[in-house]
């Protein structure tokens, strides 16, 4: 089984209640069927006039519960808010509103929804989002305060142009944030709890000139991978990253660096509060001894580069270690791996290293899969393959086992 299979084939129960916002929720329900989950929607009678109950029980193959619903005599036999609260893996409420706060914050159980948060035992996730002076105000900052206190998780709104024309904090935060805070909750290990993890990742860029650069093609995904499922396990993630088109992960510290010299000296500034480090960039070996501060211009001759080693940021933090902190590091190759990344681990003073052969099909820079092999000071600890969040997956899993724990 793939090892991030985890994030597949769950059941969600999707609360909709009455802010504007309700208008972009469709998208989350397509994207939770993407992942073939099992998603149960419940709308106030609010957030119908904002969004079709039919539009989203086209999209989640199953009929949208509504106020209509609760104890009425077509459908209340079923005590529906009872059924709808049992055996979900997670509840998320989004948009969630002032109103609904409150009702949450006092305990009500007037409505399908409100009946049916008390009747759960599932985790459940707040999305609030209204305008910035009722989000500011003292009685839903109060509401809020009790709702933690009851063990709702709040997701706090962004911050952007409102509905309304305003500009302050109370936008929904967008679709792909709010599916990566609920696949965070429903993540099975939180072993990395508590943690500070450090990734680098993507390529680095050596200028000669103003337009030129020496580089690889690395795309940060695998490192991306490795910081977000660190984030879904509990740790508290930075990312040192080299150029690349992806955006930056929600809920993970991004640091974006260019050149070999930025990534030393943001990783080694990063690396005293870490607590695991894992160098999955590839940085450049080399850059030009001397930069152009003018376009080199094309020529009938041949041009000769005059290139210089780049620090070595692995090694750097193999002999620099002072507060323990476990060190991984990832090589790229292409002949001889096991004897390669045996002597690389070796001479770097780390302890694991993870092997791949970029020559490989579907291995190799930029591809959405790979496959390593990682090895300890003993040889090949285990061999991980599928797409990269899978790799991810097994190679935390790898580090957790090997991690020494503290009281």
């Amino acid at each position: 089984m793939a090892k991030a299979d985890w994030t597949r084939h769950r059941n969600l129960l999707l609360c909709i209640t009455g802010g504007i916002a309700a208008y972009k929720i469709p998208e989350l329900v397509r994207a939770f069927s993407r992942r073939d989950w099992d998603v149960e929607i419940v709308m106030s009678r609010a957030a119908e006039r904002f969004v079709s109950p039919f539009t989203l029980s086209v999209l989640s193959g199953k009929k949208t519960w509504g106020e209509e619903d609760f104890l009425s005599s077509e459908r209340g036999f079923e005590i529906p808010h009872v059924k709808l609260a049992k055996n979900r893996d997670v509840v998320a409420v989004a948009p969630c509103t002032a109103a609904t706060l409150s009702s949450l914050a006092h305990g009500d159980a007037s409505s399908l929804i409100s009946a049916t948060l008390l009747a759960t035992r599932a985790p459940v996730l707040l999305f609030p989002s209204m305008n910035t002076e009722m989000w500011l105000h003292k009685g839903v900052q109060e509401s809020c305060r009790k709702c933690r206190e009851y063990g709702y998780r709040l997701v706090d709104p962004d911050q952007g142009e409102l509905a309304c024309r305003d500009e302050g904090k109370g936008r929904l935060p967008d679709i792909d944030v709010i599916e990566q805070e609920i696949l965070k909750e429903v993540c099975p290990s939180k072993d990395l709890k508590n943690l500070k993890v450090l990734v680098t990742a993507g390529p680095t860029h050596e200028y000669l000139d103003p337009v030129r650069y020496l580089s690889n093609p690395s795309s940060g995904k695998m490192g991306f991978s490795l910081a977000r499922t660190a984030w879904y396990r509990g740790a508290e993630v930075t990312v040192v990253s080299g150029p690349v088109s992806m955006k930056p992960l929600h809920g993970v510290r991004f640091i974006p660096v260019v050149t070999a010299d930025q990534m030393r000296d943001a990783v080694l500034k990063e690396s005293e509060k870490a607590d695991i480090i894992v160098k999955a960039a590839a940085v450049g070996d080399y850059k030009a001894s001397g930069q152009s501060p003018q376009k080199i211009k094309r020529n009938s001759g041949p041009l000769t580069l005059d290139l210089t080693p780049n620090p070595d940021i692995l090694a750097e933090l193999g002999k620099k270690r002072k507060k323990g902190q476990m060190l991984i590091g990832f090589a790229a190759e292409t002949q001889d791996l096991i004897e390669n990344a045996s002597s690389k681990l070796a001479s770097k003073g780390i302890d694991l290293i993870a092997v791949n052969d970029v020559n490989a099909p579907e291995s190799g820079f930029a591809a959405d899969t790979n496959e390593v092999q990682v090895l300890d000071a003993s040889g090949v600890v285990s061999c991980i393959a599928g797409t990269k969040d899978d790799v991810a997956e097994g190679l935390w899993d790898v580090i957790s086992q090997r991690r020494p724990t503290h009281s």
